[in-house]
């Protein structure tokens, strides 16, 4: 039989809502992408993002564009030059080394070359709200290792002392999400060494962040939005200390160890974060966040259901997935 590719779209519901500074969300929607070959099948997911242009309708439009090729054996090296970095590739990436795994018989950290992956401590997400409401949040979750707090405001010192009056012992990434100005980008260094903070996400927006070369970095900095893919790693020299990987950036798992690889090679940090998404997403990053500085895949604990079988979360720990989930 010939090679078949097809895809869906998925909502999932999220336990409340999850808002960053650019806004509000109650559903995480999903496209999934099935390679069948030989009867086996690989699975892949991604999450459209709005910040990069992308839509549901725009990332199965793309995938639908690379059907004939896939269809005719293209492989994951020649997607990776074929499609330009996002969602859509990430999808069909990610259900490539899906397929490999399944048809050689091995799990995919095997196949990839990488040694067996262990449990991580995962970031769980506080989102962005009044300094009470937030406190209130954090709070709930203060028995856990590491905390993402969204901020991303023209004032955010009380937020941030905020979080910490309420999780006094929990490590903190802050993201601001773009949301910083170079006027404020003093006042809210300082406010969060003071509050002890572990990282600083993406303070300025993508492109005009070139003040961060010359002020001086109490926390680490990382890029988030500013970096995608490999070759975007030279126009971070001075700016930031640390890259926020995510494989509906890289446009999957490929691309992703490729940035990974280089990115240490410059002494840059490693995060390894993600969209809001299910299980099935966050899976191949289970094996990617390896070895990470930090690691953000709370993505399912979002969701109000997940798929079955899903990736297996204890406290703060996140475990490698199950071979029927993926890999």
């Amino acid at each position: 039989m010939p090679r078949l590719l097809n895809t869906a779209v998925e909502h999932f519901p999220i336990a409340g809502s999850f808002t960053i500074s650019r806004g509000s969300k109650t559903t995480a929607s999903v496209v999934t992408c099935k390679v069948e070959d030989d009867g086996f099948v690989g699975n892949g997911e991604c999450v459209p993002y709005a910040r990069y242009g992308e839509t549901l309708d725009s990332v199965l439009a793309e995938i639908e564009a690379i059907r004939p090729r896939i269809e005719a054996g293209l492989d994951r090296e020649g997607l990776r030059r074929t499609m330009q970095a996002g969602a859509a590739r990430n999808a069909v990436d990610c259900a490539l080394w899906d397929l490999e795994a399944k048809k050689a018989g091995k799990r995919a950290f095997t196949h990839a070359g990488l040694a067996e992956p262990g449990p991580l401590t995962t970031a769980y997400t506080i989102s962005l709200g009044e300094p009470g409401a937030m406190a209130a949040q954090a709070a709930q979750y203060a028995h856990r290792a590491l905390l993402k707090v969204k901020v991303g405001t023209a004032d955010d010192a009380s937020r941030i002392r905020a979080v910490r009056a309420a999780a006094p012992t929990s490590a903190i990434i802050l993201d601001a999400n773009e949301g910083w100005t170079e006027e404020n980008l003093a006042y809210h260094f300082a406010a969060c060494a003071e509050s002890g903070v572990s990282l600083i996400e993406q303070p300025l927006p993508a492109g005009q962040d070139g003040a961060l070369a010359s002020i001086a970095h109490p926390v680490p900095v990382c890029a988030d939005e500013s970096v995608h893919k490999t070759e975007d790693l030279p126009k971070l020299a001075g700016l930031y200390d640390a890259v926020n990987i995510k494989l509906d950036k890289t446009g999957g798992l490929t691309e992703a160890l490729r940035l990974r690889d280089a990115a240490r090679t410059l002494n840059l940090k490693i995060m390894v974060g993600c969209m809001v998404g299910t299980s099935l997403g966050m899976a191949p990053a289970v094996l990617l966040a390896q070895g990470a500085d930090f690691v953000d895949l709370d993505g399912p604990l979002l969701l109000a259901r997940d798929r079955e079988p899903g990736l297996r979360y204890e406290a703060s720990l996140v475990f490698p997935p199950p071979a029927a989930l993926w890999g």
